[in-house]
C-alpha cells in the first residue's frame, strides 16, 4: 500500500506542478498550486523510498523452527 500511495501522491503532484497553471479565483487566494504540487512530490517520494526500505526489511527476515519432542 505504501508503494501505491508514493506513486498516486506523485503523480498528483506532478499533475500540479505541470498541467494546472491556476486554480479558480476563490482557491488561488489560498493556496499556490505549484506550492501543492511541491508538497505532494516530496511526499510521494518518501512514501515510494520507505515502501521500498520496508519491502527490503521484510525479505531479509527468517524463520527458524524449533521442536522438541518429549
Amino acid at each position: 500500500m505504501g508503494m501505491g500511495l508514493g506513486i498516486l501522491l506523485l503523480v498528483i503532484g506532478l499533475i500540479l506542478l505541470f498541467a494546472v497553471k491556476e486554480f479558480p479565483d476563490s482557491v488561488q487566494e489560498v493556496v499556490d498550486p505549484a506550492t501543492v504540487g511541491w508538497i505532494l512530490v516530496i511526499a510521494g517520494v518518501l512514501a515510494l523510498v520507505l515502501g521500498l526500505v520496508m519491502n527490503n526489511q521484510r525479505s531479509k527476515t527468517t524463520h527458524v523452527e524449533e521442536r522438541r519432542d518429549v
